[in-house]
């Protein structure tokens, strides 16, 4: 049964506190809150056993004292039995996203990444990739560009004087545009003493300890262009998501698999520019379109279960 429409929505969102699985379940509840009056709760699990046991006893501790849910969000295995306990305890829709460990049948709606090949199921919905928290900007400046650095993967190889290289040539051969370039956790320490050899004037380098929370989504909402290492998938959707026109970095030793399927299909329908084809001439440029998947996970949500409850402005049509 929908809410009362003269409350908002209650959206736990169960969290494992890692920051991949963290930006997504914040990128729906934040999108969702968009969509319609909400109220979000941050959740902390401790772990697949503690799901299981509360699941097995009926009740959910971890969300004593808070009012029911109407929505219960979970990324990360450690979610999974949590999210089912959760929803035996206190009622609610149960919203996985990514693929489960368990069975898809037990939740009322899974988010899956296309690139996972899910089932055609009624309570399966396919997304282009894992959601994110950006938001989609407008005040994209033709100035100011942004390259996120990844490291080292399972799937790519990695060398620090090709990347390197690539990431000079791309500021090399646009000097009227400010670059700033940023490391993750996984980059190689050399890197950022090959990147500096040499470095062009309007290219700054800022290892990732220097950046501040939020400093990646604050500066792609601003920036033209991003240009992402081939590894960083959840960085390169969070390009997509913000607007920017966005470039893959190359990386040696791409091996066959999920991921590299997902950045096919975006170099195919053009949403990417690989950097061969830049060598080639061609420019990155943003399709037209948005890339807002979690505002539209949020749409199907409301759509589904909460109809009449979207904001005015938000209302299809």
């Amino acid at each position: 049964m929908p809410p009362p429409p003269d409350r908002p929505l209650v959206i736990w969102r169960l969290t494992d506190a890692r920051p991949g699985h963290e930006k997504q379940s914040l990128g729906l509840a934040q999108a969702l809150a968009r969509l319609a009056a909400a109220e979000t709760h941050a959740i902390r699990v401790q772990g697949p056993w503690h799901g299981l046991r509360d699941w097995a006893l009926g009740r959910f501790p971890a969300g004593d004292g808070l009012p029911d849910p109407d929505i219960i969000l979970g990324a990360g295995h450690a979610t999974h039995l949590a999210l089912l306990a959760a929803r035996r305890a206190r009622g609610g829709r149960a919203v996985v996203l990514m693929r489960p460990s368990l069975p898809l049948a037990l939740f009322d709606l899974c988010l899956i990444p296309e690139h996972d090949a899910p089932p055609a199921r009624d309570n399966v919905f396919t997304t282009r990739g894992a959601l994110n928290a950006a938001v989609p900007s407008e005040r994209h400046d033709a100035a100011l560009g942004v390259m996120l650095i990844g490291g080292v993967s399972g799937h790519y190889a990695w060398d620090s004087v090709e990347v390197a290289r690539q990431a000079q040539a791309i500021a090399r051969a646009e000097p009227g545009v400010h670059w700033q370039l940023t490391t993750s956790r996984r980059t190689p320490e050399d890197f950022l003493a090959e990147v500096s050899r040499g470095r062009p004037d309007n290219l700054a380098v800022l290892p990732h300890t220097a950046t501040p929370p939020g400093w990646i989504e604050a500066a792609l909402a601003g920036a033209a262009q991003a240009w992402v290492t081939e590894d960083s998938v959840s960085m390169l959707y969070e390009a997509l998501t913000a607007g920017c026109a966005v470039g893959l970095i190359r990386l040696p030793g791409g091996r066959p698999g999920r991921l590299a399927r997902g950045i096919e299909a975006l170099v195919r329908e053009g949403w990417v520019t690989p950097h061969a084809e830049w060598q080639r001439g061609r420019r990155p440029g943003r399709p037209e379109g948005r890339f807002d998947e979690a505002g539209r996970c949020a749409r199907r949500i409301v759509e589904r279960w909460f109809s009449g409850r979207a904001k005015a402005d938000d209302r299809p049509g």
